[in-house]
């Protein structure tokens, strides 16, 4: 049954089951004085009782004036003695571009040193438009120049990464939601299940074309790209993008459908490296009970409480300094540093930094490996070529460099 809630022309419809509420619209529109009014019902929205309490609550100003606090302590202090009580086993990590700085990665919006700030040379109409799904599809050129430089598998995971994967093994991770596209989460050692990657992967690639989305591996497109080629499929010739979420394409409905399981039964909260300003990921901080400790690493506080956004229905964001916090802890620096702080609290920090020395060894060992193998290809390669020499060929005059046969590293 729906309970109207205000008037047509704008009508509001609240059907009330035992688990959410759902909010539908029904708008009336007029063509004319002497036609008749049509009337358009949209598919009803479905909000957990607990979002619809915290938003009433935050934005609107009813319920209690203070919470009381769900640490001992709203500090780093606090938040490692929760995870050690007990209590604490279904830890989600929120992260950003932040947690990948210190590999060597840029982040999107630092104002020296982000991506955005260093885009000068691909002539972009703004910076934005490297990501831009219609203007990629048009010159795709600097989006492959730019992937050239950050490719998966030039870089190491960080401290920050493999704080993350000792929370998997520890038994205590959840899941990891990420907005990074650079893959070290799975170079750290979690897997596809622990992982939502919001906006996409390099780990797949799919033709762009809707009549055939012919899918790719990681190694077929890194042998497009660095041969300096514009990834072309081999079925239909349109081009081939990796999976990643560019501006103007919708998130992965893993992404819908994992946070609907994971963040009502979130007991820790821990954003790391992103600066909260991308939506719907930014929306998540909102998406846990209202008793969920939430831990900021970052450089500076971010997401912090908007009225505005709450009552839209993004969430009404952190509060670290009013007197009605409650919940929420900021620590400000660097990830690497606040992950091993947290992890010398919790009596890991040399578990940690061993994990950490042991995984970067076992990668320079494998890409010692590959640079031998790739080498003996080529010197076996240069042999071949050799025997294939004509008599008497060797023996002929070298011919000048020219236009024609002239060759530039």
């Amino acid at each position: 049954m729906w309970v109207p809630v205000s008037a047509v022309p704008l009508g509001t419809f609240i059907q009330t089951p035992s688990a959410s509420l759902c909010v539908s619209l029904r708008l009336s529109a007029s063509l004319c004085v002497s036609a008749p009014r049509l009337t358009c019902s949209l598919p009803p929205l479905c909000f957990p009782v607990e979002f619809l309490r915290n938003l009433f609550s935050r934005t609107l100003g009813l319920g209690s004036g203070s919470r009381e606090k769900v640490l001992d302590e709203l500090s780093l202090e606090g938040v490692a003695r929760y995870i050690q009580s007990g209590n604490c086993k279904n830890i989600i990590c929120m992260v950003g571009a932040g947690i990948s700085t210190s590999a060597g990665i840029p982040d999107f919006r630092s104002p020296d040193t982000g991506l955005y700030a260093n885009l000068q040379k691909y002539s972009l109409p703004y910076p934005e438009a490297i990501f831009q799904i219609d203007y990629f599809k048009k010159h795709p050129e600097p989006f492959f120049a730019l992937a050239r430089e950050l490719y998966p598998g030039q870089f190491k995971p960080t401290v920050c990464h493999y704080f993350i994967r000792m929370l998997k093994d520890k038994g205590l991770l959840r899941r990891c939601y990420s907005q990074n596209i650079d893959t070290l989460e799975r170079v750290a050692g979690l897997q596809g299940d622990d992982l939502v990657e919001a906006h996409g992967t390099f780990y797949t690639s799919h033709c762009v074309s809707f009549l055939c989305r012919k899918e790719y591996t990681l190694d077929w497109m890194k042998e497009k790209i660095f041969a300096d080629e514009i990834p072309k499929c081999d079925k239909c010739s349109s081009l081939v993008k990796p999976d990643i979420v560019f501006f103007g394409e919708n998130l992965p409905a893993r992404f819908f459908t994992s946070l609907q399981m994971d963040f009502p039964r979130c007991d820790l909260l821990i954003i790391m490296g992103t600066s909260l300003q991308v939506q719907p990921f930014a929306s998540l901080v909102g998406k846990v009970s209202a008793r969920t400790p939430r831990l900021l690493i970052n450089k500076e506080k971010t997401g912090q409480s908007d009225s505005l956004m709450g009552f839209l229905g993004f969430g009404g964001g952190m509060d670290f300094d009013s007197e009605k916090a409650y919940r929420d802890v900021a620590y400000l620096g660097t990830c690497d540093d606040g992950c091993l702080a947290l992890a010398d609290l919790l009596g890991w920090k040399t578990e940690l930094e061993e994990l950490v020395k042991q995984e970067h060894a076992l990668i320079d060992s494998k890409d010692k490996q590959e640079k031998a193998s790739a080498a003996n290809q080529n010197s076996g390669a240069g042999q071949k070529a050799g025997l294939g020499v004509e008599p008497g060929e060797s023996d002929k005059p070298e011919q000048p460099m020219g236009e024609g046969n002239s060759k530039q590293d």
